[in-house]
């Protein structure tokens, strides 16, 4: 009763509630919040203090930048959506907002356009090596099946693309990458088709801000020939997988474009099957069948693998 009392005062405050409201609509700084409510930085952050406290939003920090969500994991969370859903639609102080709200998108759909046009001749070079995206995709989602996701871990999302691909298959999904110029694209593609279920956080591979055992489902897609330590990636990503998680790895098989260790930064050309199946099996993943998509000069494989242990019901 106290919780839930502690929250209804949080969230009963003109000021929280319209932050509140915005934050249902994906994440947001504290320099965009005052930006959209026109009041003064420690005063928009006292009412953030205070929905972080009742558990009505979350916090984190990316580089400089403190960032806001609506809660998504507890009761607290629950109560949140109820009051944001309980807001009349036709309020003329939420409309403003949300229109605000739409102007600091597009200024971060300008960051991200403008970053991925500087990029995007190295990415299509790649994409040139090997098979069409629109087939590699299909193939991922064949892999997956079509049994619901409750939690989705995206490692080295990149541009959030399967984020947005598996997010009708998922009740929560995170993707996660070191880059910030990475994450701002991310951000704005999730922001473009309206996806709520799915959000993206600044972190290390090597270290991922994530519970043991909270995963389903983790994927490493045209991620880990980047790494200087692979072993250590699929180790980290075993960690967080639930006893019978599943850990699906998008990669290389073995090549010889050494350009793309000097041009593009890959620490590896490829894998083969032995050592990806060897990080698998010291980490208690069982692998499943692998897929073969032959491209020209570039294979991409799809290997993939189950986390020992059994599930409990309570």
């Amino acid at each position: 009763m106290e919780q839930l009392l502690s929250g209804l005062r949080a969230a009963g405050e003109p000021t929280r509630l319209r932050l509140l409201a915005l934050c249902a609509y994906g994440e947001l700084s504290v320099s965009e919040l005052t930006q959209i409510l026109g009041q003064s930085q420690p005063r928009v952050s006292r009412h953030l203090k205070l929905l972080v406290e009742a558990g009505l939003l979350e916090r984190f920090r990316e580089g400089a930048q403190v960032y806001y969500r609506i809660a998504d994991r507890s009761e607290e969370a629950h109560l949140a959506r109820t009051v944001v859903d309980l807001l009349p639609p036709e309020d003329s102080e939420l409309n403003r907002d949300l229109q605000r709200l739409d102007q600091v998108k597009q200024k971060r759909a300008d960051v991200a356009h403008h970053y991925f046009k500087e990029n995007a001749a190295r990415w299509n070079e790649i994409r040139a090596l090997h098979v069409p995206e629109a087939q590699l995709e299909q193939e991922l989602l064949e892999v997956i099946g079509e049994q619901p996701i409750a939690d989705f871990l995206d490692i080295g999302t990149g541009t959030g693309r399967v984020l947005e691909l598996l997010s009708s298959r998922t009740e929560r999904g995170m993707g996660i990458d070191l880059s910030q110029e990475m994450l701002t694209v991310a951000r704005a593609n999730l922001e473009k088709a309206s996806l709520r279920n799915v959000h993206v956080r600044q972190a290390d591979m090597y270290n991922m801000p994530v519970a043991d055992a909270s995963i389903d489902l983790a994927a490493l897609h045209l991620v880990l020939h980047y790494s200087d330590s692979p072993a250590r990636v699929i180790e980290e990503a075993a960690r967080v997988l639930k006893p019978q998680g599943r850990l699906v790895i998008v990669d290389f098989a073995t090549h010889n474009e050494e350009h793309l260790r000097i041009d593009h930064k890959h620490h590896r050309l490829g894998f083969d099957d032995a050592e990806i199946e060897s990080w698998l099996l010291q980490n208690e993943l069982v692998p499943e069948q692998c897929r073969d998509l032959q491209g020209s000069p570039l294979t991409v494989k799809i290997w993939q693998a189950m986390r020992l242990g059994q599930t409990t019901t309570h």
